[in-house]
């Protein structure tokens, strides 16, 4: 962060400053624990805490000026909303780095591990900040962007929404030099309504952008290249097809990560990604678009995306236990990302000649269309040749199933009524582990790692059995 005076910051924010005129070196926190030497910490209050009750706490561990609606004993300003000072600050940091390269990106899929390959990308290029896994809301979005100083040459921003209206805000105030949508999908119809309200919404990324702003939309739906009109500069396409301008082709599968050749304006160069799953294809040709805008050689990212692993919890872990292999994908699910899931699956199992297991949870924020988008899964996982389909909490996966279809379907309320099944797998077995967030499934890939490893004798990452 650049350094600033608390009365610049007082000024900049419209609050009142209590206290001394202490400099703040360090970005925002709003959790105490992570609170730093020179650091602002953001008393938020939420619905279980107050974050007026951590202020000493974030100063004992180098806090020097808390952000507050309510006046501390502490060095402090006080605001009538934490939340919208913290973007008035932040809009200012960005109005006075005029070198700096915001990238922000936006889409139903793919976003965090599309950020994660850019970030290595843009790294080798020069100093990158990024949000830590999908800090990507009114809040974690301004403090990602006050990580950066002058020595910073390009910000990537991840940016959701659950209202009309919250890209376009916060795009106000990032102010992206390049402004990506990835795809249009069906995670959060429930919450808008329709696909085409998603897309609308996530349009916003492209109608906020200046002119000289360069525009970046994926291939993978109807929707966001109709967003192309929305912006009057240059517009970058990527995907799968000769029309798009960064793409992919010759694209195989090896030991379930995809390897492709990368055509970009600049040429031709071989990619073999380390991450799992075809649909990371998408992500890899989003990340090379926004590095080709900024400058970086066709070699910089393909040698890039072929070293890169993604580090964000949770997403498409794989870990091989004796003989058999666990997928842990537990941080959300949505139709698309659970087709992906199962044909990842499908993949693997062919490769290792074992049964493929999916355990299955509720795909949340649907709205009407949930119990079709689940039926119509389970009927992929047939189709694919999934071998066990396990729905917990989740049924309607099985409801439009076919009496002759070879899937063995396994029905449970609760996710430790699941966990018996790891002692029918095999040697070669493939598992993998797909819900939304809120149904907390990296506890059950917890407990299929700690059975199988209990059942085989092999010792867990504690040293434990």
């Amino acid at each position: 962060m650049i350094a600033l005076k608390a009365s610049a910051i007082a000024q900049i924010v419209g609050g009142e400053l209590k206290g001394a005129d202490v400099i703040v070196t360090s970005a925002p926190v709003f959790d105490s624990n992570q609170a730093t030497p020179g650091s602002l910490f953001l008393a938020l209050k939420g619905e279980k805490s107050d974050g007026h009750e951590f202020i000493k706490d974030a100063f004992a561990r180098g806090a020097v000026l808390a952000l507050v609606t309510n006046a501390s004993e502490e060095n402090c300003i006080v605001v009538k909303d934490v939340i919208v000072a913290l973007n008035k600050l932040a809009s200012h940091l960005r109005g006075q780095l005029k070198e700096l390269k915001v990238i922000a990106l936006t889409g139903s899929q793919g976003k965090t591990t599309t950020k994660d390959l850019l970030q290595h990308i843009l790294e080798s290029v020069g100093k990158t900040v990024a949000p830590v896994g999908n800090f990507n809301n009114e809040l974690g979005t301004p403090i990602t962007l006050l990580q950066c100083d002058e020595t910073t040459k390009f910000c990537i921003l991840e940016m959701g929404a659950r209202h009309v209206g919250d890209i376009a805000q916060l795009c106000e105030m990032a102010r992206p030099n390049i402004g990506m949508v990835l795809r249009v999908g069906s995670a959060h119809i429930g919450e808008f309504g329709s696909a085409e309200a998603v897309a609308k919404t996530k349009s916003e990324m492209i109608s906020s952008l200046a002119p000289e702003a360069i525009a970046i939309l994926g291939d993978y739906d109807s929707y966001t290249p109709k967003m192309k009109s929305l912006h009057t500069g240059r517009v970058i396409t990527f995907g799968e097809t000769t029309s798009s301008e960064v793409r992919a082709t010759d694209i195989e599968i090896r030991e379930g990560r995809p390897h492709f050749d990368l055509v970009t304006p600049a040429g031709r160069a071989a990619v073999g990604l380390r991450i799992v799953g075809i649909h990371q294809v998408a992500n890899a040709l989003a990340a090379a678009a926004a590095a080709t805008a900024v400058g970086a050689s066709i070699d910089q990212i393909a040698g890039a995306l072929s070293t890169a692993e993604v580090h964000s919890k949770w997403r498409m872990e794989i870990q091989e236990i004796g003989n058999l292999v666990l997928i842990n994908d537990s941080y959300n699910s949505s139709p698309e990302s659970a087709e992906a899931a199962l044909r990842t699956l499908a993949l693997f199992a062919q490769e290792r000649g074992g049964q493929s297991w999916a355990f299955l949870g509720k795909m949340h924020e649907l709205g009407a269309s949930s119990e079709a988008s689940h039926a119509d899964i389970g009927t992929l996982a047939s189709e694919l040749g999934i071998d066990h389909l396990v729905c917990i909490a989740s049924a309607e996966y099985a409801s439009k199933l076919a009496a002759n279809s070879a899937t063995a379907i396994h029905l449970f309320e609760k996710k430790e009524d699941a966990l018996h099944l790891v002692e029918e797998m095999k040697s070669g077995d493939v598992v993998i582990i797909k819900a939304s967030r809120a149904e907390h499934f990296e506890d059950l890939a917890h407990g299929i790692e700690e059975k199988i490893r209990a059942l085989i004798g092999v010792e867990t990452e504690e040293g434990g059995r």
